[in-house]
């Protein structure tokens, strides 16, 4: 299996889930996608994940992305997982989480890696896009919570480079100053694109406000 890379396209697959069957290009349509998976049903570090993404998930909504979870346990056991994360973390799991008994996604996302574990997934992340084009990848281990607020900030980012011809710099966050990409370098098109004006810290670092703020 080769690794993704950023601008590979994601692959599709059917797979059971805590919601049924799921074919993974349909569940996205045209929206962003959100994949993650965690190495265990009924495991402390992931059952706290789910519930944040829960808590969250209406912030995912709001830029049109669909969050979905990979775990090697079964769909029943899932099911019963999701009464405990519920209960522990006040809230209620709103989303998919795929049965990769199989190994199938597992294998096609390249989650399991053999020197950490043979039958456990890392804690992988995959944003993918709207053309199924994988965007962002993070690999966490097993033991360490991932930051679920920092997803949203690069689904924010990576729609403003999209819709904007912008970048983010170190410590973004949304409404701060953004960068204009280096490419643009037409007087007429820069006024035009950037309307409240900006600043020329060097001619390869031009910072303007927020364009869509």
């Amino acid at each position: 299996m080769t690794t993704l890379r950023l601008g590979d396209t994601a692959p599709n697959f059917d797979q059971a889930s805590s919601a049924g069957p799921i074919n993974f290009y349909d569940y996205l349509g045209d929206s962003w996608g959100v994949l993650f998976s965690h190495p265990a049903d009924f495991t402390p570090v992931c059952t706290t994940e789910l519930g944040y993404t829960a808590i969250v998930s209406g912030e995912f909504a709001k830029r049109n992305a669909k969050v979905i979870a990979v775990s090697v346990d079964d769909a029943e056991s899932h099911k019963k997982w999701i009464e405990d994360i519920n209960d522990t973390q006040k809230t209620t799991v709103n989303y998919p989480i795929l049965a990769d008994e199989d190994r199938k996604v597992s294998t096609l996302y390249d989650m399991i890696h053999p020197n950490a574990s043979t039958t456990a997934t890392v804690r992988s992340v995959f944003i993918i896009d709207p053309a199924k084009k994988v965007r962002l990848t993070l690999t966490y281990p097993a033991s360490t919570g991932r930051n679920f607020d920092e997803i949203i900030r690069v689904l924010d980012s990576l729609q403003l480079t999209d819709n904007y011809s912008v970048a983010t710099p170190v410590n973004w966050r949304n409404g701060d100053d953004v960068i204009i990409v280096p490419s643009i370098t037409d007087e007429a098109v820069l006024k035009e694109k950037f309307p409240k004006g900006y600043t020329v810290v060097r001619p390869y670092l031009r910072v303007t406000p927020q364009p869509d703020k």
